[in-house]
């Protein structure tokens, strides 16, 4: 009798904790549909009608990780005094009310007002990763790489989402009712948050921050940052710009660019998940370098092309081509980090991050000055630092052995 209670709770705490990780996970469906709202909407806002207005779209994406990085120092504090559901909901809450501002501010409102939204729409986003990080700590200490897959997956997921909401939309709404729309996406997770708890780590079951960030003094920690950092840079470069250069070196209407963009999330999300079937029967350096010269001749294909074809089969090999990056460092990470510290990896989320914005903003400054035709530069020569990283990381672990 004793044995089977002994079962009977032991099943059911099991169950809590992958019900309770599942519905962390979902909540990189909200990351990855709050970050994909600027390439989506700046179309909309009629960012593509002249270059001028570019540098004011770099400002948008600057001003989104500004705030990203301002809540990540900020958000471990509260974290400790209000817990993870707190968190969790108030990053959710704060971005819903910045996307209904963004709504009351759209142009011809001054630029500048939408400024103050997308620092708050940050915020929000970066409340909410902070939560993520540690509502997944059970689910990364029973599988370190299948839950960082299973995240990168879903943050897909909700990039594609609002892709294809405001391209769905785009000629039967006006944008204010579009980004109305969006903030029920956020407002809904923050009332289910707010239901939610999500226990705190029991003492003694992770190393303390200091103890993680010792693994900065090795090289290859350094790497895996730089890394993730340049990947970002290279995907959101493309996420955040594709429309619009579609619009203005194709000729593409607003929302077929955004169609398109659609089809580089399914093309992204999909080599994911082949990716991730494949990574135990394929050589990784086989894997690496088919992804590298697809990502490649997707880029050339889209600088050289002047149809919607074109550009949809260039499209296609850059989403493929960047597809099996992520699962090759997830499956590398979970082996060189098989604990786990909140603290620690939510920083190297949001370094990815901030480059993953950085590399848009730039573009929007650069294609102010030499055109719109520089968009395809930077995702590029990312493609080749990526590479570059990689190796070096491979080397790195063949000489320390680990």
């Amino acid at each position: 009798m004793n044995t089977i209670g002994t079962v009977d709770i032991a099943t059911k705490t099991a169950g809590t904790r992958l019900s309770g990780n599942a519905g962390a996970l979902s909540g990189f469906l909200v990351s990855g549909f709050l970050l994909a709202l600027i390439g989506v909407i700046l179309p909309a806002w009629g960012y593509h009608r002249n270059e001028a207005s570019f540098v004011g779209a770099g400002n948008f994406f600057l001003s989104l990780a500004v705030g990203i990085v301002a809540a990540a120092r900020i958000a471990l504090p509260i974290v400790r005094r209000r817990g993870v559901s707190f968190v969790l909901a108030s990053g959710c809450g704060l971005s819903c009310v910045a996307l209904l501002y963004l709504a009351l501010v759209s142009p011809p409102v001054a630029e500048w007002w939408r400024l103050a939204g997308f620092l708050a729409l940050g915020a929000g986003a970066g409340l909410l990763n902070v939560g993520l990080f540690h509502a997944i700590s059970n689910g990364y200490e029973a599988d370190s790489a299948g839950t960082m897959n299973k995240g990168g997956i879903i943050y897909g997921m909700g990039s594609l989402a609002a892709t294809l909401l405001v391209a769905g939309t785009y000629y039967a709404y006006t944008v204010p009712s579009i980004l109305v729309f969006m903030a029920l996406v956020p407002g809904f997770f923050a009332g289910m948050y707010a239901k939610r708890h999500y226990p705190a780590p029991a003492e003694g079951s992770h190393p303390t921050m200091r103890q993680a960030l010792q693994d900065f003094r090795s090289p290859g920690a350094v790497l895996f940052a730089l890394l993730l950092f340049f990947q970002f840079g290279n995907e959101w470069a493309i996420a955040g710009w594709l429309p619009i250069f579609l619009t203005r070196r194709v000729g593409l209407s607003p929302s077929g660019s955004l169609m398109v963009l659609a089809l580089y999330w399914v093309f992204l999300i999909t080599g994911r998940l082949v990716a991730v079937a494949i990574l135990p029967r394929v050589r990784h350096g086989r894997l690496l370098m088919s992804s590298m010269v697809s990502a490649i001749f997707g880029c050339l294909m889209l600088v050289k092309t002047d149809n919607a074809f074109g550009a949809s089969i260039g499209v296609c090999f850059v989403g493929a081509g960047f597809a099996s990056i992520y699962p090759l460092v997830a499956e590398a990470i979970g082996r060189r980090f098989p604990y786990y510290h909140p603290g620690f990896f939510n920083g190297i989320f949001s370094f990815a991050l901030l480059g993953g914005l950085a590399a848009p903003a730039t573009l929007g400054y650069a294609a102010s000055f030499w055109g719109v035709g520089v968009v395809m530069g930077i995702p590029l020569i990312g493609t080749f630092l990526v590479m570059a990283l990689l190796l070096a990381i491979w080397l790195e672990s063949k000489v320390t052995g680990r």
